[in-house]
């Protein structure tokens, strides 16, 4: 048998103010819980046989066919469920008593009105007197609350037909009964006019009070005239009807919308059903959180829809969380498994959070920074770790790299600091540089041009940011006064290299400027070996002949010329600094 929390839906019924009104609940419950002890002690019994059974053939039973709950454990349940239980009973039938007592105080009180008003009817001669008594006994008979429901209909029935022979067989005067009578068909006009008025309340509940209260205040009201009486009572009926309709109209409706709603149940229970049954084709974590989401937003409709009928609605409750058990049950398995594979994964990943911690206090910032770019490389091709591990391992990975890269521009924040007043000195040399007239004598103005590569070298380093602005601007302005230089011919390509050489020093990126250098010049001699090679090749074609012999002479030339280019080239080669 499913087991459920008894002592808490006890705990829950008993809490309602209105202990009177959840009686049948408790009572249900109470009998499902007798079952289930019933059952428990069953499974106990026939635990204790296997027990004995397996002491007498001297051999192991298998003991794992129920899951049985211990005798300590049924009685604690038992204890806690009916302490609860009888004092629910015994707050319930002190209610009970009080309600007897007072109903019963009730009748006794009517009883005696009735008494007083027989009195009156049958001896009271006096008109004003009778008159009185019965203003006096209405009054009282009014404010008397309910008496026992068995009585109801037979105390009503005698105090309205002593009512009927005190107006209909007390002599009074006229001008009396004539008033009496008229006030009364006012009074149960109201009530007719309050029935319509019902019609604008919105809650059944509020109807269904109002109404029983409206037919008391009927009862209440003397006779009427009898030519007025028959309309009168046939409108009253007609809207009491009327509301009665109504009130059974909406519960037709509740009934209807609880089936409409037991069958969008129904439909939310196949398509669960339909997931939990298709369990086994499931393979990948994608695809149970996808079918994860379906079921959730299954059970956040389900929520929205009403109650169906009682029994029913119970009865595809539990078949709805049952199949969504089987679902969940078989998700923990899969991501059991699964797990299993992410902490293996997690494990690789706290041997790179180690390193990284490690060489976090690094200070050997350029090959420190590289090695963390590789864990980091390394990092996204490990795999995810699962939600579980993975956002607890990389915010440690990446607090132990952002220690190391924030301390990395600390550092270079406070070298460029220290460079400031480097790039100040180079901002001064620099607009003297660009406002150096070259004069006439070339030697001299060459002297000064590589006085000031030398300056600007010696200065030193300015901040990361500035250097290549700053070395750009001072190119500009050599490149400026080398080439105003009234140089031509080989003698200008030999001081604009090494002008451009003496720059390049100058650049904080020179070492890679070289290489370049050095790159291009090796392509450029290696093109002219090639021309050499192919004109050497063309020579081997000439006849000897006087206009071939005028052709040989133009490619031995050209092979001059290229020999003569790359020994040019290789002196460059040996003026550009190894750095």
């Amino acid at each position: 048998m499913e087991y459920v929390d008894f002592i808490e839906q006890l705990k829950t019924h008993v809490a309602q103010e209105d202990l009177l009104a959840i009686s049948n609940d408790v009572n249900e419950l109470r009998t499902k819980f007798n079952d289930y002890v019933l059952e428990e002690e069953r499974k106990q019994q026939v635990a204790q046989l296997k027990e004995d059974a397996s002491k007498e053939a001297d051999e192991s039973l298998d003991q794992s066919s129920e899951e049985v709950l211990s005798n300590d454990a049924l009685l604690e349940l038992k204890e806690s469920f009916y302490e609860i239980y009888n004092d629910y009973k015994k707050k319930k039938k002190e209610i009970i008593d009080a309600r007897n007592e007072t109903e019963s105080k009730n009748l006794t009180a009517k009883r005696a009105l009735i008494a007083q008003l027989q009195k009156v009817v049958t001896t009271e001669e006096n008109i004003g007197t009778a008159f009185a008594s019965f203003k006096e006994i209405q009054e009282n008979w009014k404010v008397i609350g309910d008496i026992p429901r068995a009585k109801r209909n037979e105390i009503q029935a005698e105090y309205s037909k002593l009512l009927e022979d005190f107006f209909y067989n007390i002599k009074i005067y006229k001008e009396l009964k004539d008033h009496d009578f008229h006030r009364n068909y006012q009074l149960k006009t109201e009530v007719i006019e309050r029935l319509k008025a019902l019609i604008e309340v919105k809650s059944i509940k509020e109807v269904e009070s109002q109404l029983k209260s409206i037919q008391n205040d009927w009862e209440d009201i003397g006779p009427v005239p009898n030519e007025k009486w028959e309309a009168v009572k046939d409108a009253y009926w007609t809207e009491v009807r009327s509301s009665y309709e109504r009130i059974n109209r909406f519960y037709d409706d509740q009934r209807s919308k609880q089936q409409e709603n037991l069958k969008k149940k129904q439909a939310l229970l196949e398509t669960i059903d339909a997931i939990s049954n298709s369990i086994e084709t499931l393979s990948s974590v994608k695809e149970w959180d996808a079918k994860t989401s379906e079921i959730l937003a299954i059970q956040k409709e389900w929520k929205t829809i009403g109650f169906g009928p009682k029994k029913e609605n119970d009865e595809i409750w539990k078949a709805f969380r049952a199949s969504c058990d089987v679902f969940f049950d078989a998700k923990k398995v899969f991501f059991g498994k699964v797990n299993e594979a992410f902490d293996g994964i997690a494990k690789k990943k706290q041997v790179l959070i180690e390193k990284a911690v490690e060489l976090s206090s690094s200070t050997e910032w350029k090959e420190t920074a590289n090695k963390l770019i590789q864990l980091q490389k390394q990092w996204k091709t490990i795999g995810h770790s699962g939600r579980k591990n993975e956002q607890k391992l990389w915010k440690a990975f990446r607090e132990a790299c952002d220690n190391f890269f924030n301390a990395r521009k600390a550092y270079f924040d406070d070298q460029d600091k220290a460079f400031e007043n480097n790039l100040a000195d180079k901002e001064a040399l620099l607009t003297e540089i660009q406002a150096y007239k070259l004069p006439a004598d070339k030697k001299e103005a060459l002297t000064a041009l590589k006085a000031y590569s030398d300056k600007f070298n010696a200065i030193g380093k300015v901040p990361m940011r500035q250097k290549d602005g700053i070395f750009k601007r001072f190119k500009g302005a050599m490149d400026t006064h080398y080439g105003a230089l009234k140089v031509e011919g080989a003698e200008k390509n030999a001081i604009m290299f090494k002008a451009k050489i003496d720059t390049i020093q100058s650049s904080p990126d020179a070492a890679r400027m070289f290489r370049n250098m050095k790159n291009d010049l090796r392509k450029d001699i290696e093109k002219h070996q090639k021309e050499i090679t192919l004109l050497g090749n063309n020579l081997g074609f000439f006849a000897n002949s006087k206009g071939a012999d005028a052709l040989k002479k133009d490619v031995e030339k050209k092979i001059n010329r290229a020999q003569k280019t790359i020994d040019d080239i290789k002196q460059k080669l040996k003026l550009i600094p190894n750095e």
